[in-house]
């Protein structure tokens, strides 16, 4: 069974930067009539770079959390805070609903960005024609969430204020913030780069 009509068997193509479908998909060099933006069937490199950013995101993902994002400092000692033992901390001192908002944003969200963004580049690169609604769907939820990406860092902001000013001690950021901020940026460019009209390429035979 042949599947639903894409713009690519229309001949139309969408300006990726003022949204302007145009008619003309096989003309070479083809740039907007309204912007003048070069135009594209799909993405240039697409797969590519979205896969060498959630890689790099997934790799990076485990120092930003076994490694301390923060040092508070007294004039007794140094003590070291991972962003699961600032958790650990909130939660024993009763500020359980910041103790969870740092544990979905800072922990459960890039995870499964990474995973989302990993399911689509496999079924992708498989060619799979199954489930294309549910994987789009899929995608713009990254891609939603993308735009709230910068909460994860805010969270890790918070955090470590609640600590400096509960303790009275210097917080010093650690290279797991570093590497945390890292995977945030990382996902959000891998959403950006990934081309969702890749998902609809492959024709469905069910």
């Amino acid at each position: 069974m042949t599947g639903p009509a894409t713009g690519r068997s229309l001949g139309l193509l969408v300006c990726l930067d003022c949204r302007a479908t145009v008619r003309g998909v096989r003309a070479a060099h083809l740039r907007c009539p309204r912007c003048h933006a070069a135009l594209h069937e799909r993405k240039p490199h697409s797969l590519a770079l979205t896969a060498v950013l959630v890689v790099s995101a997934a790799v990076l993902y485990i120092p930003a959390n076994l490694l301390p994002v923060m040092i508070t400092r007294t004039i007794f000692d140094d003590e070291p805070d991972t962003i699961m033992s600032g958790v650990l901390v909130l939660l024993h001192s009763g500020s359980w609903p910041i103790a969870l908002l740092v544990f979905i944003a800072s922990i459960v969200v890039p995870l499964l960005k990474i995973l989302a963004l990993g399911v689509l580049l496999f079924t992708v690169w498989r060619g799979s024609p199954r489930r294309r609604l549910q994987r789009s769907e899929l995608y713009r939820m990254v891609e939603f969430i993308g735009r709230w990406s910068m909460l994860d860092i805010y969270a890790v902001s918070l955090l470590a204020t609640l600590v400096q000013v509960q303790s009275f001690a210097q917080v010093i950021v650690g290279w797991g913030a570093w590497a945390f901020a890292a995977v945030v940026v990382l996902t959000l460019l891998a959403a950006r780069t990934f081309d969702e009209r890749l998902l609809w390429d492959t024709p469905q035979h069910d």
